[in-house]
C-alpha cells in the first residue's frame, strides 16, 4: 500500500501539558501532517478553550476530560470514558490506521474505534508504568502485578507496537513472545531540530543572578519526581561543586518535588550555586539550556530520555547515569559521558567526578559540543516519521 494514509491519534494527555508523551504526539501528528499524510488527534480537551488548529496543522478531535487527581500534577486532563462527538468523528473519520499513545482509557477508546472501522492498533508504549508504582503505597506491590498482566493482554490486542527505546522493545518482544504479532519495532521520538537551531540563546546567568562570562553552568529538564532522582543529581553536584567554586547548576522543571529542590537551594553547600526555574515553556527551557556549558541527566525511568535528544541537538554534551534509553541517545566518549549508576550508593560521587572531568577540560567539552550539533542529524523528526510509516503500511500489508 502506498500513497496518503490516514490516521487517528489516540492520547491520553496532550498539550497545553507538556511532558515527553504530549510532546512525542504532537511530533508525531505534526510530523506525519508535513509528510502527506491525513490525520486527526484525539484527545482530552484542556482546561481553557484550545484555539483552531491551521489549515496546516492536524484535525484535532477534543474528547472530554477532567483533572486528573494526585499525583496527576495541575493541567493533566484524563479523558471521560464517554460516547462523544469526538469519538463519532474518529469513527467518520475511516482511519486506514489507529494510534494509541496509552494503554489506559484513550487507549481501550482507540481500540474500540480500530474495531468498528476495521482498522489495525498501532500502541506506543511511552511509559515504563512499573517504575511509579511507589504512588500506589502499600499497594505498590500487587498494583504492579496487576498492572503487568493488563499491559500484557493489551500488547496481544495491538497489530503493532513502537518503544522509543531499543531496550524496551526487547523486553516487550520478550514479553509477548513468539508470535505472528504485534510486531515490535524500536522507533525513538524524532526532533525539529530546524525550529530548535532557530531558538535563541537564554540568559540563565542573568535570570539566576549569577556572573556572565565567569560561572559554569550545569543544566538539568524534567519533571521534579522521586522518580527522575532529583536527590542524585542535586547531591551529585554539591559534591562536584565543593572542588569547582564556579559551577553552577540550573534546574528547570516543576513537581511534587519542586519545594525540596527549593529548600536544597538554601543550605550552605548549595547557596547562590542552584536555581530552580519551575515550570517553562519547552522553547524557554531549551533555549536556556543552549547557553549552559553541561547536561546533567540521573532518572532511572525513562523509555528514550527525550531531554538528552534535545540537549544534544542544543550543542550541550551531557553527563548521564546509565539507565534505560540512554544508550540510544547518547554517543559515550563522544558527545557525553555515561556513568554507571551501580552500587546506587555511589551514583552521586560518580557522576560528581564526570561533571568536574569534563568542567576541568574545555578542549575535551567543546569537541563533545561540536559532536552533539554534527550528530544531531540522527535525531531527526522526518527520519522517524519514515520508520513510522514504514511499520504503518508493514501492518497493514500484513493483515
Amino acid at each position: 500500500m502506498s500513497g496518503e494514509l490516514r490516521v487517528a491519534i489516540f492520547g491520553e494527555s496532550y498539550l497545553p501539558y507538556l511532558s515527553g508523551v504530549t510532546i512525542a504526539t504532537d511530533a508525531l501528528a505534526r510530523g506525519l501532517t508535513d509528510a502527506g499524510h491525513r490525520v486527526l488527534l484525539v484527545v482530552p480537551r484542556p482546561a481553557v478553550e484550545p484555539p483552531e488548529p491551521m489549515p496546516d496543522e492536524p484535525a484535532v478531535a477534543w474528547l472530554p476530560s477532567y483533572q486528573g487527581p494526585p499525583p496527576a500534577p495541575p493541567g493533566y486532563r484524563i479523558p471521560l470514558p464517554l460516547p462523544s462527538d469526538a469519538l463519532r468523528e474518529a469513527r467518520d473519520f475511516q482511519p486506514d490506521i489507529v494510534h494509541a499513545q496509552s494503554p489506559f482509557v484513550s487507549g481501550l477508546m482507540a481500540r474500540r474505534t480500530a474495531r468498528t472501522v476495521g482498522a489495525p492498533l498501532v500502541f506506543t508504549h511511552h511509559t515504563r508504568f512499573g517504575d511509579y508504582r511507589h504512588y500506589l503505597g502499600p499497594l505498590a506491590a500487587p498494583g504492579g502485578a496487576l498492572m503487568s498482566a493488563y499491559l500484557r493482554r493489551f500488547w496481544l490486542g495491538c497489530a503493532a507496537i513502537i518503544a522509543p527505546g531499543s531496550e524496551l522493545a526487547a523486553e516487550i518482544a520478550e514479553e509477548v513472545g513468539r508470535r505472528a504479532r504485534p510486531l515490535v519495532r524500536a522507533i525513538p521520538t524524532g526532533l525539529d531540530l530546524d525550529r530548535i537551531a532557530a531558538l535563541p540563546e537564554g540568559h540563565p546567568r542573568r535570570e539566576a543572578g549569577w556572573t556572565p562570562g565567569v560561572d559554569y553552568v550545569v543544566a538539568s529538564v524534567g519533571r521534579l519526581a522521586r522518580e527522575k532522582s532529583v536527590d542524585v543529581l542535586l547531591d551529585a553536584f554539591a559534591r562536584a561543586a565543593e572542588g569547582r567554586p564556579k559551577l553552577r547548576f540550573l534546574l528547570v522543571g516543576a513537581g511534587p518535588l519542586e519545594e525540596m529542590a527549593r529548600g536544597r537551594a538554601q543550605r550552605p553547600d548549595l547557596r547562590g550555586r542552584l536555581f530552580v526555574t519551575g515550570q517553562q515553556s519547552r522553547d524557554h527551557a531549551l533555549s536556556l539550556v543552549k547557553a549552559c556549558e553541561l547536561f546533567a541527566f540521573a532518572s532511572r525511568t525513562e523509555t528514550q530520555g527525550l531531554v538528552l535528544a534535545e540537549a544534544l541537538a542544543c550543542g550541550v554534551p551531557v553527563v548521564a547515569l546509565e539507565g534505560p534509553g540512554v544508550r540510544d541517545t547518547v554517543r559515550d566518549g563522544v558527545d557525553g559521558m555515561i556513568v554507571p549508576r551501580d552500587p546506587e550508593s555511589a551514583a552521586p560521587d560518580r557522576l560528581a567526578s564526570a561533571l568536574v572531568a569534563l568542567a576541568s577540560d574545555p578542549e575535551r567539552r567543546d569537541t563533545m559540543a561540536r559532536n552533539a550539533r554534527e550528530g544531531a542529524a540522527r535525531f531527526a523528526l522526518q527520519r522517524r516519521i519514515g520508520e513510522v510509516v514504514e511499520l504503518y503500511r508493514e501492518t497493514l500489508a500484513s493483515r
